[in-house]
């Protein structure tokens, strides 16, 4: 589901592209029973298919299915309109495509399911996220507990929609729907906080973390929601990654890698992951030179880039802990049932 780029000079096309409405072929069912534990791991059960995990072989969100398993467009003829850029036929193997259909692929996804490239952020009317008055508090304690609630509650409903969008550039992602349908679904609920960091850092600084629709939260409101450890990490992961210049297609590419992580636990298949994850890393490297011909930054940005995954990771696993305040207080709040899902915070009783 991409445009093939027969040579370097074909990177240039702006990703503004259409794709055509596909039906998704049924497969063999849908998995649920969906669990993460505390070592970040998901169990996949046998019983009915739920939020994410949707029917007929499809790793789905809400409307949105990522085609996998036994059936499906993806894997098959799709086409794209694509403004004169050329249409892949992805029928065959993935490992056919060359490196620069990868980079067109990956680009075109990112610029078309992300909200957070530079052309949608360059104009954001900035406003902040106001906390309003509890007039019923008696203590400090319950102010600050008010404060935490409203702010996690906004804080979800404006992380929520990356669910779908993320989903959306997975299944775009050179080799993700050759994955099985368990292993794409594990992909996405462990990597999707990584892969929406990876978007959302050219949006944070030392103060704030804008949203793509232009509010955002103070340090001190991170801070309430998190702690300062935490904070102080995010700002400097997202502080070293902006550092480095990355364009549009650069990022989609280091997020694309991001999710393609074969040691997550509980894969069925990390080799057939790892070979994907390669192609789109090689992909990436051939990017950075190109983009910078004739700088010795370009050498050097790879190894750097890879060393940052890493520290995502442990970003990732802190957030999923600092998350177990919501899962102990679940009935104070209201949370859109996706955030719920992809974070496994119950959502009724019989969730936990």
């Amino acid at each position: 589901m991409c445009s093939v780029a027969s040579s370097p000079s074909e990177l240039g096309c702006t990703g503004q592209n259409s794709v055509a409405n596909t039906a998704n072929t049924p497969g063999s069912g849908g998995v649920g029973g969906m669990g993460v534990g505390v070592n970040m791991s998901v169990s996949v059960g046998a019983g009915g298919a739920g939020g994410i995990m949707g029917q007929c072989g499809n790793v789905s969100v809400g409307n949105m299915g990522v085609v996998g398993g036994n059936g499906g467009n993806v894997g098959g003829h799709t086409n794209v309109d694509n403004n004169g850029c050329g249409v892949v036929d992805l029928q065959g193997p993935t490992a056919e495509l060359t490196v620069y259909d990868v980079i067109m692929c990956v680009s075109q996804a990112h610029r078309m399911h992300c909200s957070y490239t530079e052309e949608q952020t360059r104009e954001l009317m900035r406003r902040p996220v106001a906390v309003p008055q509890n007039g019923i508090a008696t203590s400090v304690s319950e102010t600050m507990e008010f404060q935490k609630i409203w702010l996690w509650q906004q804080y979800a409903a404006r992380v929520t929609p990356g669910v779908q969008r993320i989903v959306e550039f997975a299944k775009r992602v050179p080799g993700f729907c050759d994955f099985t349908q368990d292993d794409q679904l594990i992909l996405i609920k462990l990597g999707f906080f990584e892969v929406w960091l990876s978007h959302v850092a050219r949006m944070i600084n030392d103060a704030t973390l804008t949203f793509d629709d232009g509010t955002y939260l103070t340090r001190q409101q991170l801070e309430i929601l998190y702690d300062n450890d935490f904070v102080i990490s995010l700002v400097n992961f997202a502080n070293t990654l902006n550092s480095y210049g990355l364009s549009d297609t650069e990022v989609g590419l280091f997020s694309a890698m991001v999710l393609l992580a074969s040691d997550r636990s509980g894969l069925a298949e990390p080799k057939v992951i790892s070979r994907s994850r390669e192609r789109v890393a090689e992909a990436l490297r051939v990017q950075l030179v190109r983009s910078r011909a004739g700088s010795t930054q370009a050498l050097q940005l790879m190894p750097a880039l890879e060393a940052k995954i890493p520290e995502l990771r442990s970003l990732g696993a802190k957030h999923f802990s600092h998350l177990d305040w919501l899962r102990m207080n679940w009935t104070k709040l209201r949370l859109p049932p996706l955030f719920a899902e992809i974070f496994d915070i119950p959502k009724t009783e019989d969730d936990l």
